[in-house]
């Protein structure tokens, strides 16, 4: 890789081409706190084994456990570090204020290679429409059932709606968002439609949607939301309305929207196998959920076995003693750490990610025997369970004609329009061992923020019903499997 073409830029991922073969690629680089910015640079040998270990955590846990055809791992790369610093003073330009509490890593000149997932490999859109690319952070799906949790609110509230107003409280962001996550989760088409609308409503960090790899839509902090709807749903029209449509104005984003809903909530259940997973009810409700209680009591709880949402959810769902519950247990390491320093290696405590670290979440026993290795198990559960519970879905859409040729064994819905798609998870790095103090005490002050500022506040929200302004049940547009 001897020269590079810069493209488009979005916060740490750059989009170029690799002459001559002119393939989309993305650049993903190291960063780190601007406190203290000086003293955290690594070596190139140190920063290019970080991000090796990025690679082989992705190929050699996540990938089996999330599925092969949803994992990108991508190789780590030596870059130029005049092309680098380049990019860092262009990055910087184009960054949100409130994601500028890091800087880029401009001393190593390592970064890691992964496919452009905002485009499709190919597109057979005869009108020559660009892909639409959508980015969902889901975040964690499912309501803790372990013994060790102390606080009976947890068992009720999920992790995201609770620290939505910790967030809010000390600035991260400006309104609360109405997603919950345990809607989009459920597999109930009408909860997982107000999930996808709640995000685009409030997308903080959690979703943004792209136009030919350019980011047409995303957290903006002074937004008027609904000037961004009207404009987002501009770029949408072409997509999912007619050219000779009579609609226009409030009417024709409404529409629009809905059909774009309709799309995610389609390629997140696309799945070949026809089983289902269940969730047990007291898992899949969370009382902060805008939904009323007689819907939310009267749905099935299942995701087609092997969709993206499915995947996530089980992996997520290896963290089954809660923080609480693990807590002891790495405590238990660290002491045993401190009596045999030598076995940290052994243990696998920092990697290497090959497979017998996967076989160490696969094979740690369901009871505490006493044990160190049943310890360092959970721990590496925990850690994997907190991966998925931080990754991305990215689901890449383009326009196919009737003539196009299509099998009709594929089609969901062939009366509407036809779309190919795939669907991509991201951002799984290993989350560090010793961040799990931090997560602990975390924990902590978000349930504690929650119960001192909303609790009074809760039955009267939970028994709200909410108008579906804008949702309504749709016919799915067509989709047809398309692998990266």
């Amino acid at each position: 890789m001897s020269r590079y073409l810069l493209l488009k830029l979005f916060p740490m991922l750059i989009f170029f081409n690799t002459p001559p073969i002119q393939h989309a690629r993305v650049l993903r680089l190291l960063k780190y706190s601007t406190e203290d910015a000086e003293n955290s640079h690594k070596t190139t040998e140190q920063a290019f084994r970080h991000i090796q270990n990025i690679v082989d955590y992705s190929q050699n846990v996540m990938k089996p456990l999330l599925g092969e055809k949803y994992v990108h791992n991508g190789e780590a790369v030596k870059l130029p570090l005049d092309f680098v610093r380049q990019l860092s003073l262009k990055v910087q330009q184009e960054r949100p204020e409130s994601r500028c509490d890091k800087v880029m890593d401009t001393f190593s000149g390592c970064a890691l290679c992964l496919p452009n997932l905002t485009q499709l490999s190919c597109c057979c859109s005869r009108e020559h429409r660009p892909p639409l690319c959508i980015e969902i952070k889901p975040k964690c799906g499912f309501l803790p059932s372990s013994r060790h949790v102390t606080k009976d609110i947890k068992n009720k509230v999920c992790r995201f709606c609770m620290h939505q107003h910790f967030k809010l409280a000390h600035g991260k962001w400006k309104r609360l968002s109405r997603y919950c996550p345990l809607d989009l989760f459920s597999g109930n088409k009408q909860r997982m439609s107000l999930a996808i609308k709640h995000l685009i409503e409030e997308p903080q960090n959690n979703f943004k949607i792209f136009k030919g790899g350019e980011c047409i839509y995303s957290c903006k902090d002074d937004a008027d939301v609904l000037q961004d709807l009207d404009e987002l749903a501009q770029h949408l029209r072409p997509y999912f309305l007619p050219n000779g449509s009579l609609m226009n104005g409030h009417q024709s984003s409404k529409v629009v929207l809905n059909e774009l809903i309709q799309v995610i909530v389609s390629a997140l259940l696309s799945s070949w196998d026809p089983r289902k997973t269940h969730l047990s009810e007291g898992r899949a409700r969370c009382e902060a959920s805008l939904l009323h209680r007689d819907l939310l009591r009267n749905t099935n709880h299942c995701l087609p076995k092997d969709c993206v949402l499915d995947k996530i959810l089980g992996t997520q769902m290896l963290d089954s003693l809660d923080i609480e519950g693990l807590n002891p247990l790495f405590k238990r390491v660290e002491q045993h750490l401190q009596d045999f320093p030598k076995e940290r290696s052994s243990l696998q405590i920092d990697g290497p990610y090959s497979q017998s670290f996967l076989e160490k979440i696969q094979k740690c026993p369901t009871e505490d025997d006493g044990s160190i290795e049943y310890a360092v198990g959970k721990v590496h559960q925990y850690r994997v369970a907190m991966t998925a519970k931080d990754c991305s879905i990215m689901i890449t859409i383009a326009t196919c004609g009737e003539e196009d040729g299509l099998d009709q064994s594929l089609e969901i819905q062939p009366s509407k329009p036809r779309f190919t798609y795939s669907v991509s998870i991201l951002d799984l790095d290993p989350k560090p061992y010793e961040s799990i103090p931090h997560q602990s005490r975390l924990d902590s002050k978000i349930v504690n923020h929650y119960l001192r500022s909303t609790l009074p506040n809760n039955q009267e929200l939970a028994n709200q019903s909410v108008f579906l302004g804008w949702d309504r049940e749709g016919e799915d547009c067509t989709l047809v499997f398309h692998p990266v």
